[in-house]
Protein backbone atom coordinates (compact mmCIF):
# COMPACT_ATOMS: atom_id res chain seq x y z
CA UNK A 1 0.00 0.00 0.00
CA UNK A 2 1.52 3.30 -1.02
CA UNK A 3 0.13 5.37 1.67
CA UNK A 4 1.37 8.75 -0.10
CA UNK A 5 -1.44 8.10 -2.68
CA UNK A 6 -4.17 7.71 -0.07
CA UNK A 7 -4.41 11.76 0.58
CA UNK A 8 -4.14 12.39 -2.81
CA UNK A 9 -6.93 9.96 -3.52
CA UNK A 10 -9.42 11.66 -0.96
CA UNK A 11 -8.41 15.08 -1.80
CA UNK A 12 -9.91 14.22 -5.68
CA UNK A 13 -12.83 13.18 -4.15
CA UNK A 14 -13.39 16.03 -1.63
CA UNK A 15 -15.19 19.11 -3.08
CA UNK A 16 -15.14 21.06 -0.10
CA UNK A 17 -11.39 20.51 0.78
CA UNK A 18 -10.75 21.36 -3.04
CA UNK A 19 -13.18 24.58 -2.90
CA UNK A 20 -11.00 25.88 -0.13
CA UNK A 21 -7.75 25.40 -2.02
CA UNK A 22 -6.29 23.08 0.43
CA UNK A 23 -3.08 21.40 -1.29
CA UNK A 24 -0.75 18.98 -0.02
CA UNK A 25 2.67 19.91 1.46
CA UNK A 26 3.93 16.52 2.88
CA UNK A 27 3.03 12.80 3.36
CA UNK A 28 4.56 10.54 5.71
CA UNK A 29 3.07 7.59 7.76
CA UNK A 30 0.29 8.40 10.37
CA UNK A 31 0.98 12.21 9.44
CA UNK A 32 0.13 14.72 6.76
CA UNK A 33 0.99 18.72 6.06
CA UNK A 34 -1.65 20.77 4.26
CA UNK A 35 -1.87 24.40 3.41
CA UNK A 36 -4.14 27.11 1.93
CA UNK A 37 -4.67 31.14 1.32
CA UNK A 38 -6.94 32.83 3.16
CA UNK A 39 -9.46 34.61 0.49
CA UNK A 40 -11.99 37.49 1.01
CA UNK A 41 -14.81 34.83 1.43
CA UNK A 42 -14.00 32.93 3.80
CA UNK A 43 -13.88 36.30 6.38
CA UNK A 44 -16.59 36.78 8.96
CA UNK A 45 -18.12 39.98 10.27
CA UNK A 46 -15.23 40.84 11.58
CA UNK A 47 -12.93 40.51 8.44
CA UNK A 48 -11.29 37.98 10.11
CA UNK A 49 -10.88 34.49 8.37
CA UNK A 50 -14.09 32.41 10.19
CA UNK A 51 -13.09 29.60 12.51
CA UNK A 52 -14.48 27.08 10.43
CA UNK A 53 -11.11 27.15 8.28
CA UNK A 54 -9.19 26.66 10.28
CA UNK A 55 -10.92 24.19 11.97
CA UNK A 56 -11.72 22.93 8.17
CA UNK A 57 -7.90 22.86 7.47
CA UNK A 58 -7.08 21.07 10.74
CA UNK A 59 -9.62 18.52 10.29
CA UNK A 60 -8.67 17.77 6.57
CA UNK A 61 -5.07 16.98 7.77
CA UNK A 62 -6.40 15.14 10.48
CA UNK A 63 -8.05 12.75 8.02
CA UNK A 64 -5.66 12.54 5.62
CA UNK A 65 -2.96 11.32 8.31
CA UNK A 66 -5.53 8.75 9.70
CA UNK A 67 -6.26 7.29 6.49
CA UNK A 68 -2.49 6.74 5.47
CA UNK A 69 -2.64 3.41 7.51
CA UNK A 70 -4.49 1.89 4.27
CA UNK A 71 -7.68 1.78 6.25
CA UNK A 72 -11.12 3.93 6.29
CA UNK A 73 -10.92 5.89 9.60
CA UNK A 74 -13.60 8.47 10.42
CA UNK A 75 -13.78 10.55 13.12
CA UNK A 76 -15.47 10.34 16.16
CA UNK A 77 -14.36 13.22 17.69
CA UNK A 78 -12.33 16.79 17.68
CA UNK A 79 -11.74 19.74 19.48
CA UNK A 80 -9.69 23.32 18.44
CA UNK A 81 -8.72 25.55 20.05
CA UNK A 82 -7.83 29.04 18.14
CA UNK A 83 -5.06 31.25 19.14
CA UNK A 84 -4.66 33.72 16.78
CA UNK A 85 -6.75 35.35 14.65
CA UNK A 86 -6.58 35.38 10.75
CA UNK A 87 -6.84 37.45 7.64
CA UNK A 88 -6.71 37.76 3.76
CA UNK A 89 -3.97 36.43 1.84
CA UNK A 90 -2.62 34.87 5.34
CA UNK A 91 -0.80 31.42 4.50
CA UNK A 92 -1.67 29.07 7.11
CA UNK A 93 -0.35 25.68 7.27
CA UNK A 94 -1.98 22.25 9.57
CA UNK A 95 0.29 19.48 10.66
CA UNK A 96 -1.45 16.28 11.55
CA UNK A 97 0.74 13.52 14.00
CA UNK A 98 -0.48 10.57 15.45
CA UNK A 99 0.18 10.56 19.18
CA UNK A 100 -1.41 7.24 20.58
CA UNK A 101 -2.23 4.02 18.53
CA UNK A 102 -5.19 2.14 20.16
CA UNK A 103 -6.32 -1.03 18.50
CA UNK A 104 -8.80 0.69 16.21
CA UNK A 105 -8.71 4.13 17.24
CA UNK A 106 -5.83 6.70 16.37
CA UNK A 107 -4.97 9.52 19.02
CA UNK A 108 -3.91 13.07 16.40
CA UNK A 109 -2.65 16.53 17.52
CA UNK A 110 -2.53 19.12 14.77
CA UNK A 111 -1.04 22.48 14.94
CA UNK A 112 -1.99 25.02 12.53
CA UNK A 113 0.45 27.71 11.67
CA UNK A 114 1.13 30.73 9.93
CA UNK A 115 4.59 30.70 8.90
CA UNK A 116 6.00 29.52 12.66
CA UNK A 117 3.57 31.11 14.65
CA UNK A 118 0.89 28.37 15.83
CA UNK A 119 -2.52 30.17 15.34
CA UNK A 120 -5.07 26.95 16.49
CA UNK A 121 -4.16 23.90 18.21
CA UNK A 122 -6.27 20.68 17.26
CA UNK A 123 -6.95 17.29 18.72
CA UNK A 124 -8.90 14.45 16.93
CA UNK A 125 -9.85 10.94 17.79
CA UNK A 126 -10.72 8.24 14.83
CA UNK A 127 -11.73 5.22 14.64
CA UNK A 128 -10.03 2.36 11.63
CA UNK A 129 -13.00 0.76 9.93
CA UNK A 130 -12.23 -2.69 8.06
CA UNK A 131 -12.44 -1.52 4.25
CA UNK A 132 -9.35 -1.14 2.76
CA UNK A 133 -8.17 1.62 0.56
CA UNK A 134 -8.86 0.95 -3.05
CA UNK A 135 -5.86 3.12 -5.37
CA UNK A 136 -6.13 0.69 -8.81
CA UNK A 137 -7.42 3.15 -11.65
CA UNK A 138 -5.89 6.52 -9.97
Amino acid sequence: MSYNLIPKKMLSQDPFSTWLGIEILEVSLGKCKVGLKIRPEMLNSMQKAHGGITYALADTAFGFAANTYGKYAVSIETSINHIEALGVDDYITAESTVEVTKNRLGFHYVEVKRGEEIVALFKGVVYRTSKEWDLTND
